[in-house]
């Protein structure tokens, strides 16, 4: 999820709740708030709290949560229990967060294990492998140890790779723990692996045609091939100036968020990064007509 901001840099709520519905009316089967698309390194404790809890009050979806970005350990118990007692769905870990980058998986294990310990023992947990400040791939001991534990329902997969995120699927198989792939590219794949679902930033700009993409791959594999190829072009822009690229894109679509951001190196848009967005959500309505997605009707909520 994005976090929108009004111009003098404060959660807006009031836009946060046209974009939760947004979501909901397109598709979305589930919600990942404090993430890095809503910018959560650059939130403060108590924004994050209170972004978590809204969105989970407000939301008709199952939510999930992040948020812990300290690098102390005690203070990342802090942090992972005051999201647990907004009442999401699921909390979820950043890998990062669990060593350093030249410390051994065996560090990682060792933390984790002690973290765990301090989070509520009812709370389902899962993995964010965010890219931020540096991308920590799970290993298959660090799969094994959650598929073992039994409180692991969740992993966003950023290795963008079918060979690597294949060996997961195979060590998560009839177990409680699912993969959701967070690279487009790979989509189709990996759907066709057993991966269950996308988490990816290009949500936030046609997430219809990814429910598309997930509810019909096996009974009409032909246009899913075309939508698929599709996509991947699309996604292509995620590398142009995220997230205001996405807050454009929403205030286009009508959801009355400004293109502030706190991210500090997000600069305003180009004439072409713009125009970009703009061709985007029109080629967007041309796939939505050709695959009979009518919005008019809704998802139903899951």
């Amino acid at each position: 999820m994005l976090t929108p901001f009004t111009e003098d840099n404060r959660i807006d709520y009031s836009a946060l709740e046209k974009l939760i519905h947004w979501y909901e009316e397109n598709g979305a089967d589930g919600l990942f708030a404090v993430c890095q698309s809503s910018e959560m390194f650059f939130l403060s404790l108590t924004e994050r709290v209170e972004l978590a809890s809204f969105i989970k009050k407000e939301s008709r979806l199952p939510v999930i949560a992040s948020g812990h970005i300290s690098e102390a350990f005690e203070e990342q118990v802090r942090e992972l229990n005051a999201m647990a007692d907004t009442g999401i769905d699921a909390l979820i870990l950043i890998t990062n967060r669990l060593a350093r980058k030249e410390e051994p998986e065996e560090v990682l294990l060792n933390n984790l294990d002690a973290l765990a310990r301090q989070l509520p023992d009812t709370l389902p947990l899962g993995f964010y492998e965010c890219p931020y400040p540096y991308k920590r791939l799970l290993t298959p001991e660090t799969i094994q140890y959650c598929v073992e534990t039994g409180r692991f329902h969740f992993i966003k997969d950023t290795s963008c790779d079918t060979s690597h995120m294949g060996w997961k699927l195979e060590l998560i198989r009839d177990s409680e723990l699912k993969l959701y792939n967070a690279n487009t590219a790979t989509l189709l794949e990996t759907l066709e692996l057993g991966a269950s679902g996308y988490s990816g930033v290009m949500a936030n700009f046609h997430p219809a045609l990814y429910k598309w993409l997930y509810s019909s791959f096996k009974e009409k594999p032909e246009e899913a091939r075309l939508l698929q190829q599709f996509l991947t072009m699309c996604s292509c822009i995620e590398a142009y100036n995220y997230p205001v690229i996405a807050k454009y894109a929403q205030q286009l679509l009508g959801n009355g968020m400004t293109m502030v951001c706190r991210k500090p190196e997000a600069a305003p848009l180009s004439y072409s990064e713009r125009t970009s967005v703009e061709q985007l959500l029109e080629i967007t309505g041309y796939m939505e007509a050709k695959y009979n997605i009518d919005l008019s009707a809704k998802f139903p909520c899951q």
